[in-house]
């Protein structure tokens, strides 16, 4: 077929590809992102484009208004090519990678928990699993002739007590050369392995006195995003960190269709290039914050769910979401790093979190480390609220897991205005309840364009407490108003019109938007409740809770209980710890310790498959109400609402 270009506004990229392939297909061959939360099915309407020069096939649908059609927007993933064509990404399709790499600045959240690292020394966890020993060897003689790699070992063993020490054949390649020059004063890298403690490798030598430049990366490898940070292994510090969003959102919004797309074709080659391609982008982002050299780094430790390690290690993820849901592995050995296409130094080893099972992976496992909860005697309910909502629930001596499907409604999917955290989204939200007007604060303080999950959750805990909208998220008609309208029959709330956004249009929320938030929250809640019982306990009975993840450092914790997200419970009790994952992969970079406890936790925890428990699907009926069936598990709120009923009877309805 003949080739055709495709240009795509405002990134001014062009590319050519064949008459016939699809514009999201182009798209990802530009590296031009298009929200695509259904993977391309055409169900959910948000790739939607603008056609401003040539023509397109197809990309039809009724997610499109007729205005929408008159504007020449098409559905990106139903589209076709045949000619070149000009098409312009709307402004709420695109990445804002800025928020990624902001401090959060919660409000009314959980208190926030930061690794104390002079605690972790003192208490005799700071066990640098690479260290360097700066080393002056007597030169060989007429009477001296040991071989230079005997040299250096008796030397170690003599003057450093050194175990076992065994030498790979690329420091033999490079030993003999490095010491002449070097005036045979030279530093061995000295990796130590996890179990067998008294043996020890030699996995590279530098010349002259280098044990001031040692440093390990660390990443956490997630679903939407990627997060890294370059760590001191001398000191401990974070020297520097940033974060992406995950490329492989390109092709499928979740685990699921990213594993339908890995069974296509060579699916699961391009999911693995683009995920180690974009690791190996914040590799050099961070190497170049923090002015250390390549050569200089001596690990890289990852963590992430099952399938997104899977990927990375271009693993067939195709069984994990099949009945019995088996994963390949949960354990994998350390591996040089550029085996897997990391652009580390010959000698840097990456070592991958161990996962529970297809969906409690090494993310989690790592938040259990990273968070210290292994140590700790507290029943601690542990939350990473997404996609999927992974629980744990335990102390030192136990724990039980479990994954409950969410969906996509925290994180923008699923909802008609729905988008992640970024400049633009509706984080904030209040009402006035005479006139019913709303005020809208938005990331960055600009003109909204979307609503992010946060904000989501105060809007439903707002409009629920004021009689706004019942505990089936229906909207209450009777109110004097023009923002509660039908549109197309379905009954929403205009929270910014077209004038006042960024996209031109009216954003509203929606019936349909607060049904999948409800089926969200109940998921999570009574997977909490499903796994609570399994072990023979209350949603009373825990000591704390403990958020982990992005959304965890924005969420209103009185309205994520509001909604029954979150069972209620004092918010002294309450811990975020921001990314777990990536707090633990930093954690297994400084220590040894951490590196062996993480077998021991793993072989004690229980998962539970919640699919298969029998009492789940009552429990989740049961929560797919504000806040619940049973709001006596609400003390708070239910006093609040009858507070309210008592003073709306004693005033008179507003209507």
């Amino acid at each position: 077929m003949p080739n055709v270009t495709v240009t795509f506004l405002p990134h001014e990229k062009k590319i050519a590809v064949s008459a016939g392939t699809r514009l999201i297909r182009a798209a990802i061959e530009a590296g031009v992102h298009i929200n695509a939360s259904c993977g391309g099915d055409g169900v959910c309407g948000k790739c939607r484009v603008q056609i401003e020069a040539g023509q397109v096939e197809g990309g039809l649908s009724e997610r499109l208004s007729e205005a929408d059609r008159s504007e020449g927007f098409r559905l990106a993933c139903k589209a076709t090519v045949d000619t070149d064509v000009t098409v312009r990404i709307p402004v709420e399709s695109s990445i804002d990678t800025s928020v990624l790499n902001m401090a959060a600045t919660p409000r009314r959240t959980a208190r926030i928990q930061q690794l104390d690292f002079n605690a972790f020394k003192e208490e005799g966890l700071f066990l640098p699993p690479v260290e360097e020993i700066y080393i002056e060897l007597p030169e060989p003689d007429a009477q001296d002739h040991l071989p230079d790699v005997t040299r250096l070992i008796s030397h170690l063993k003599l003057a450093h007590g050194e175990g076992r020490i065994t030498c790979n054949i690329e420091v033999i390649r490079k030993l003999p050369d490095i010491l002449r020059a070097s005036d045979f004063k030279i530093t061995a890298i000295i990796a130590r392995p996890v179990f067998d403690v008294g043996k020890s490798e030699i996995i590279n030598v530098q010349p002259g006195d280098t044990t001031d430049r040692n440093y390990a990366i660390a990443v956490d490898i997630g679903t939407t995003t990627l997060y890294g940070q370059l760590i001191d292994l001398i000191t401990g510090e974070v020297v520097s960190a940033y974060g992406v969003f995950n490329p492989q959102i390109s092709y499928g919004e979740d685990v699921i269709t990213r594993i339908m797309y890995a069974e296509k074709g060579d699916g699961l080659e391009t999911l693995h290039q683009v995920v180690v391609g974009a690791i190996n982008d914040i590799i050099a982002k961070l190497l170049k914050r923090g002015h250390v050299d390549r050569e200089d780094v001596s690990s890289i430790t990852l963590a992430g769910n099952t399938t997104m390690t899977q990927l990375f290690l271009k693993v067939n993820p195709r069984y994990i979401r099949r009945s019995p849901y088996v994963p390949a592995a949960t354990l994998y050995p350390p591996v040089p790093a550029r085996t897997l296409g990391i652009d580390l130094n010959d000698f840097a080893n990456a070592l991958v979190y161990p996962a529970v099972s297809s969906y409690v992976g090494g993310d989690i496992v790592a938040g259990v480390m990273g968070s210290q909860l292994y140590l700790s005697d507290e029943l601690t309910l542990f939350m990473d609220i997404g996609t999927n909502a992974e629980i744990v629930i335990g102390n030192k001596d136990w724990f039980a897991c479990a994954a409950c499907s969410a969906g996509p409604a925290l994180e923008g999917g699923g909802i008609q205005h729905g988008m992640r955290a970024a400049r633009g989204a509706i984080e904030d939200f209040s009402i006035d309840p005479l006139t019913l007007e709303p005020m809208l604060i938005t990331i960055g303080n600009q003109r909204p364009k979307g609503i992010c999950g946060s904000g989501l959750i105060i809007m439903a805990a707002v409009m629920f407490e004021l009689g706004i909208i019942n505990n089936l998220g229906k909207f209450n008609r009777d109110l004097d108003t023009p923002r509660i309208r039908a549109t197309d029959g379905v009954v929403e709330y205009v929270l910014a019109w077209a004038d006042q956004t960024q996209i031109g249009r009216d954003i509203t929320l929606t019936e349909i938007d607060l049904e999948n938030l409800i089926r969200a929250k109940g998921a999570i809640y009574s997977g909490c409740q499903t796994l609570l019982a399994e072990v023979g306990m209350k949603m009373e009975d825990l000591d704390r809770i403990i958020l982990a993840g992005g959304f965890g450092s924005y969420i209103d914790l009185e309205k994520a209980m509001v909604i029954g997200l979150l069972p209620e419970i004092d918010h002294r009790k309450v811990t975020f710890i921001g990314n777990a994952s990536l707090l633990g992969a930093r954690m297994s970079a400084l220590t040894n310790r951490i590196r062996r406890d993480v077998v021991t936790v793993t072989r004690n925890m229980t998962n539970f498959e919640l699919s298969e428990t029998p009492s789940y699907m009552d429990n989740y009926v049961a929560a797919l109400f504000l806040p619940h069936t049973n709001i006596d598990q609400f003390p708070r709120l239910q006093r609040r609402l009858a507070q309210r009923q008592d003073g709306v009877e004693g005033t008179g309805a507003r209507s």
